[in-house]
C-alpha cells in the first residue's frame, strides 16, 4: 500500500536528507516527519507544494496520495467501506 508517508520516506532517502532537513524545509521538526512517514500524523496540505519542490516531483503526486491517505482513514472502520468505495469508482468515471 502506497501511503504519502512511504512516498516521502522514499524519497527522502534517495536525496540522501535527514528528516530534521525536511523538516526545516515545512517550518516542523523531525520527530513530526517520522510520524508522517510512519503514518500517524497527517501533513497538511499546503505543505505538499514546498516538499514536491524540493523533491522534484509534481505536486499532483503527492495530493493524490494526501487524499488517499485521508479517504483510507476515514473509511478504515466502517463496516460499509468497499461498498462505499464500489459506488465512489462508478460515480468518478
Amino acid at each position: 500500500m502506497m501511503t504519502l508517508g512511504n512516498k516521502l520516506r522514499q524519497l527522502r532517502e534517495k536525496n540522501q536528507m535527514s528528516q530534521r532537513q525536511v523538516g526545516a524545509v515545512i517550518e516542523v521538526d523531525g520527530a513530526f516527519i517520522s510520524k508522517v512517514e510512519n503514518n500517524e500524523k497527517p501533513i497538511k496540505r499546503d505543505h505538499l507544494k514546498k516538499l514536491a519542490k524540493l523533491f522534484k516531483v509534481k505536486e499532483v503526486e503527492l495530493q493524490t496520495l494526501w487524499l488517499a491517505d485521508k479517504v483510507r482513514n476515514i473509511l478504515n472502520d466502517e463496516p460499509q467501506a468497499d461498498e462505499v468505495i464500489k459506488i465512489l469508482e462508478t460515480d468518478f468515471r
